[in-house]
C-alpha cells in the first residue's frame, strides 16, 4: 500500500501505516523499511524530521536508504544533512553508488560559496564514476548552477553533441548569470533541442522580465506541455500583468492544455498582490471545475489571496475546508484577521494552532502580536512575546518590538513602550521610533516625543511626518513656542510637508474571456 502512493500519503496516514508496521512486527524487513522511509521523505513536503526519526530506528540502513535520506536533505531547506548522511556512508563501510553522488551534488547547488561541490567531484574521479552519464550530467548542473561556468563547459564538451540534459544545464547556467545573449548562441546552434531545452531558454527569458521574448520563443516551440505554459503564466504574474497572465492561460486551454496546481498558485500570488478579488474568484473557480480537494501549498495560496483580497469570510471557508494544514497556513489566516480588524478572531486562531500542536514561528508571532496590538490586548500581547522567548526560544527581531511598543503605546503605556526599547538587543530602528513618536502624539507626551524625534534626527531622518506629529504633541500640550520652534525648524533643514494623495486603479478589462 505504501509503494502504490507514497507521494500521495498524508503524515497522518502515514504515521498509522507506521504503527501498524511496528504492531505486526514486520519492520525487521528491508522492502517494508525502504518503502517507508520513501514514503516519509515524499509524504512531510520538505521536513524530514519524521523520516530522520523513522532512520535513526533502523538497525543496520542499507544503501538505499542512506540514499533515499541524502535525496531528501538534497531537496530540504537543510542540504548540508546530506553530507552528514554521507559520513555514515563511510562509516559503516557501505559503497557509495552513482545515485548517492548525483544527490549530493543536488545538495551541493544549496551551499552557494561552499567548496564541497568541488571536494564532491574529485570523489567522483577517484571512484572512476565519471563515465556514469547521470553522474557526469549532474556534475555539469552542479557547476552551471554555482557558477562555474568553465568547469561546466569543460565536462560538456567531454559529453558530445547530442547531451540535451548537459547542454541544457549549462544553457540554464549562463541565463543565471544574465548572459542570456550567450544562452541564446547555444541554444539556437544546439542541433538536439528537445523540450527541455525549449523549456530551459523560455524561463530563462521569463525570469528575467523578458516576456515579449519568451512569448514569441513560446510561438516558435515545436511542441509544448505544462510547463511551457506555467513558465509565461508565472512570468507575467511575477510582473503584475495579471490581464496578460490570464490571456495566455486562455490560449492554454484552448491548445488542449489544462493548468495544473503551479498555473493557479502563479495566478492566485499575481490577484493577491494586486487586491484582484474577482480575478482571484475566477481563478479559483476554475481549480474547483477539475480538483475538488485543496493542498496544502494551494489552500495557502487561497487563503493569503483571500485575507490579502479583503474577503476575510472566503478565507476562513477555505481554511476550514482544508484537511492538512503547515504553519503557514495558520499565519495567513491569523495575520488576515488581524489586518482586517478580526483581533479577537485572530487570536482564537493562534490558541488553536497552538492547541493542535502547530509550533509557531517567528511570523506567527509576528502576525498575533499585530492583532493584540491593534485590538488592545495588552496582557495576551504580552504573555506571548514571553512565550515567543521563554518556550520556542525564538530571539524577537525588530519588527516583534515595534508591535509591543505600537501595542503599549496605543494603550498609552508610554513608560512601559519605552522601556521596552530600551531593553532591545538590537539597536532600534527609525520605523521603532516613528511608532513612538505617534503614540505620544496621541497621548500628549511632550517629554518622550521630544526624545524619539531626537533619536530620528540622529538616524539622518528628516520626514516631514515626524515634525508633524512633534508639532502635534506641542499644540496639544498647549506649549505653542514648542510647534514654532519645530516648525523653525523644519524651515532651516528645508522640510517641506509632502501633500497627500490617493490612486484607484481602473477595473480589470475582460475578466470573463475564459
Amino acid at each position: 500500500m505504501i509503494r502504490k502512493g507514497s507521494a500521495r500519503l498524508s503524515p497522518s496516514s502515514l504515521k498509522q501505516i507506521h504503527g501498524n508496521l511496528v504492531v505486526k512486527g514486520i519492520t525487521s524487513r528491508l522492502q517494508p523499511l525502504r518503502d517507508l522511509l520513501l514514503a516519509c521523505v515524499a509524504s512531510f513536503h520538505g521536513s524530514m524530521d519524521y523520516a530522520r526519526k523513522v532512520f535513526d530506528g533502523i538497525p543496520h540502513p542499507d544503501i538505499f536508504m542512506h540514499n533515499v535520506m541524502v535525496r531528501g536533505y538534497a531537496h530540504s531547506s537543510a542540504p548540508a544533512e546530506a553530507f552528514a548522511l554521507y559520513r555514515r556512508v563511510e562509516a559503516a563501510h557501505l559503497r557509495p553508488d552513482g545515485f548517492t553522488f548525483c544527490y549530493l551534488l543536488r545538495a551541493c547547488t544549496g551551499l552557494p560559496g561552499s567548496c564541497a561541490g568541488y571536494q564532491v567531484h574529485g570523489t567522483v574521479v577517484k571512484l572512476g564514476l565519471l563515465k556514469d552519464a547521470f553522474v557526469r550530467n549532474a556534475l555539469i548542473n552542479m557547476h552551471a548552477k554555482c557558477g562555474d561556468l568553465q568547469v561546466a563547459g569543460t565536462l560538456l564538451d567531454e559529453t558530445g553533441e547530442g547531451d540535451v540534459v548537459a547542454w541544457s544545464a549549462v544553457i540554464a547556467g549562463h541565463a543565471a548569470r544574465g548572459e542570456l545573449d550567450i544562452a541564446r548562441q547555444m541554444f539556437d546552434n544546439f542541433q538536439h533541442k528537445d523540450l527541455v531545452c525549449w523549456n530551459v531558454m523560455l524561463a530563462a527569458y521569463a525570469k528575467h522580465g523578458q516576456m515579449e521574448t519568451a512569448s514569441e520563443l513560446l510561438d516558435r516551440a515545436p511542441e509544448t506541455d505544462v510547463v511551457s505554459w506555467n513558465t509565461i503564466i508565472t512570468g507575467y504574474a511575477a510582473k503584475g500583468l495579471l490581464k496578460e497572465a490570464l490571456e495566455v492561460l486562455g490560449e492554454m486551454k484552448c491548445a488542449g492544455w489544462m493548468p495544473d496546481e503551479a498555473t493557479i498558485v502563479s495566478l492566485l500570488s499575481c490577484c493577491a498582490n494586486l487586491g484582484s478579488l474577482e480575478a482571484g474568484r475566477m481563478v479559483h473557480s476554475l481549480h474547483l471545475e477539475s480538483w475538488p480537494c485543496i493542498s496544502i501549498i494551494l489552500g495557502n495560496a487561497l487563503v493569503s489571496m483571500y485575507t490579502k483580497c479583503g474577503d476575510v469570510q472566503a478565507a476562513v471557508e477555505v481554511f476550514s475546508r482544508m484537511k492538512e494544514k503547515d504553519v503557514w497556513t495558520w499565519n495567513s489566516i491569523i495575520g488576515g484577521l488581524a489586518f482586517h480588524g478580526q483581533a479577537e478572531q485572530s487570536i482564537q486562531f493562534f490558541k488553536k494552532m497552538l492547541e493542535v500542536g502547530t509550533c509557531p514561528n517567528e511570523v506567527s508571532f509576528l502576525c498575533v502580536l499585530g492583532a493584540c496590538s491593534h485590538g488592545g490586548f495588552v496582557e495576551d500581547g504580552q504573555r506571548y512575546f514571553s512565550l515567543m522567548k521563554d518556550r520556542y526560544r525564538i530571539e524577537p527581531n525588530a519588527r516583534h518590538y515595534s508591535c509591543i511598543v505600537d501595542m503599549l503605546g496605543r494603550a498609552g503605556l508610554l513608560d512601559e513602550a519605552f522601556a521596552v526599547l530600551s531593553s532591545m538587543r538590537c539597536e532600534p530602528g527609525a520605523v521603532i521610533w516613528r511608532t513612538m513618536l505617534g503614540a505620544c502624539r496621541i497621548h500628549g507626551n511632550a517629554t518622550l516625543g521630544k526624545l524619539a524625534r531626537e533619536k530620528l534626527l540622529q538616524m539622518n531622518e528628516d520626514a516631514s511626518g515626524d515634525y508633524v506629529m512633534l508639532s502635534g504633541i506641542y499644540a496639544s500640550c498647549g506649549e505653542w513656542f514648542g510647534v514654532e520652534t519645530v516648525r523653525g525648524s523644519m524651515d532651516e533643514r528645508g522640510v517641506r510637508k509632502v501633500a497627500g494623495y490617493a490612486q484607484v486603479d481602473k477595473k480589470m478589462a475582460r475578466l470573463s474571456a475564459l
